[in-house]
């Protein structure tokens, strides 16, 4: 249709003429030349029509799929309402979504305070554990991906996004992720707090040892060091339990969430803490503000959201479907050793490691062809990363590992030119 082609055309000039040239330049390569448009539960549709099942979800936003019916009408009822707060009255969208918070996370974190991303909750981390220790060092995983603002930046563990912007923060250092030696080593007197991901998701999804987050619990504890968990990838359902530290029975004094708090629908973040974690915010409590964050509309499909997660049973269902599609995505690692190195993951976050780079971009070409949203990790491009979302049926499991089937064979087929 012409129509459609002078849309196509007309928005990706506007890319290459405001945005970024190279990111246009980057999608065409990839197979991209079209334009979303509308999308509903796991299922995105292009300008013309063509469908793709979603198996990147947004990097972990679209955990309850796209445009879900209770989120979209509690944010249309809240808009109706009242959409961004004045900030100097008090908010019951913002307050229920607190509770609710308190309610779902580990042990006794209590205090949140929102944000509108998750690089936004790790600066609020970092400065709460400072602020709280009165100490300055950080220690972070070599690998990590905790966003790109300075702060998060500096516990960022891949060299690539840190050099250009150098000098980061002073005072972070980083260790091997999954070694507790490395571990009790960097951790002292001075160190205000440890920030880990339970699982690091654009390093590659890597899952560490099963004793590791409650080694590096104890280390914490003895040392008088905070343990700030980033939960904004594995949270709400993700990994087939609400938060990914549940997995190891391992209550962080810090935890950072967003992308998926949402709904799918608003961006929003949050930090949460400890009770006793909270006093100097309580002394001073205008030390850290937000101007959007925790804003009505935001947090009222937060709260649409957690109730759902909760109602339609998608933490379980998370851990259901992810067993059937992983059992569907090892068969294929056995299929085809020369192209798929390892598969790992909990839940719906997995990870198809491969055994050349440059197989990662030729996959994904395929799948995108083929009617599959997937991409490689940003810290690991030899990963590519399936994160549907947690409403994913069986029969649309199913067919994404029929196409990655085909997408394997072919790339099997020319595994010597990668």
């Amino acid at each position: 249709m012409r129509e459609n082609r002078d849309v196509i055309a007309d928005t990706i000039t506007k890319y290459e003429q405001f945005i970024n040239p190279a990111i246009a330049r980057l999608f065409r390569f990839m197979g991209l030349s079209t334009v979303e448009w509308e999308a509903e539960g796991s299922v995105i549709r292009d300008i013309d029509g063509k469908e793709y099942i979603d198996c990147l979800g947004g990097y972990g936003v679209f955990n309850l799929g796209h445009r879900h019916a209770k989120v979209v009408a509690a944010v249309k009822q809240q808009l109706d309402k009242m959409p961004l707060s004045s900030k100097v009255l008090f908010d019951k969208p913002t307050a229920d979504l607190a509770a609710l918070l308190a309610e779902i996370s580990p042990g006794d974190l209590q205090y949140s305070f929102f944000t509108n991303s998750g690089t936004e909750s790790v600066e609020g981390s970092l400065k709460l554990a400072r602020i709280h220790t009165g100490r300055d060092k950080i220690i972070a995983a070599a690998n990590a991906f905790h966003g790109k603002t300075f702060g998060a930046l500096s516990a960022t563990g891949r060299e690539m996004f840190r050099t250009p912007f150098q000098p980061l923060l002073p005072g972070f250092s980083h260790v091997p992720f999954g070694n507790i030696d490395a571990m009790h080593k960097a951790v002292d007197a001075d160190t205000a707090a440890v920030i880990l991901e339970p699982i690091q998701g654009e390093g590659g999804i890597i899952i560490p040892p099963a004793e590791y987050l409650p080694a590096v619990r104890e280390i914490c504890d003895k040392r008088g060091a905070l343990l700030i968990c980033d939960e904004v990838q594995t949270g709400l359902g993700r990994t087939g339990k609400m938060f990914a530290v549940d997995h190891y029975q391992v209550v962080p004094d810090i935890m950072a969430t967003a992308k998926a708090l949402g709904g799918g629908v608003m961006p929003i973040g949050a930090f949460t803490a400890r009770p006793h974690i909270w006093d100097k915010y309580m002394t001073s409590p205008f030390l850290h503000t937000s101007t959007f964050g925790g804003n009505p509309l935001a947090c009222a499909a937060a709260v649409a959201a957690i109730h759902t997660i909760r109602e339609e049973g998608l933490v379980d269902k998370a851990a259901a479907m992810g067993d059937y599609l992983f059992s569907g995505l090892f068969h294929l690692y056995k299929t085809f050793p020369d192209v798929i190195q390892e598969v790992r993951g909990k839940g719906l976050l997995i990870g198809i490691d491969l055994t050349k780079e440059g197989i990662g971009g030729f996959l994904m070409a395929e799948l995108i062809g083929k009617g599959v949203l997937a991409a490689y990790t940003l810290n690991n491009p030899k990963v590519i990363r399936i994160e549907p979302p947690l409403i994913i049926t069986r029969e649309q499991v199913d067919k994404v590992v029929h196409i990655f089937a085909g997408a394997l064979e072919k790339a099997n087929e020319v595994l010597d030119d990668l």
